[in-house]
């Protein structure tokens, strides 16, 4: 069983920035990869950004390619999101999820992450 829990989450003006972050705790941190995903009510869970088991791969959606940056502290058990430049168009509540597989290349498919964590909101007003 893997836990995770985010935080970081709240209410930004477009152009500001947050840095969403994600405790993992149950098994070995630097085992898994890790994943961000976004949900607003009536649409299907998205890939924002997904970073390998060791860290040294990572890959984006191109909506926030050049604005978002993923990265992951093995010793501190915790995955980070920093959002820069945010539009309206992220509002959504965010999610982490972990990956079991020690694949070189973290997957950008929600249904091949295994566990989840419980979402933490996010809103740019404009």
């Amino acid at each position: 069983q893997v836990q995770l829990v985010e935080s970081g989450g709240g209410s930004v003006q477009a152009g500001g920035s947050l840095r969403l972050s994600c405790a993992a705790s149950g098994r070995p941190f630097s085992n898994y990869a890790m994943g961000w995903f976004r949900q607003v009510p009536g649409k299907e869970r998205e890939f924002v950004a997904v970073i390998n088991w060791r860290g040294s791969s990572t890959r984006y959606a191109d909506s926030v390619k050049g604005r978002f940056t993923i990265s992951r502290d093995n010793a501190k058990d915790t995955v980070y999101l920093q959002m820069n430049s945010l539009k309206p168009e992220d509002t959504a509540v965010y999610y982490c999820a972990a990956d079991l597989r020690r694949s070189p290349i973290a997957t950008m498919t929600v249904g091949e992450y295994d566990y989840w964590g419980q979402g933490t909101q996010v809103t740019v007003s404009s």
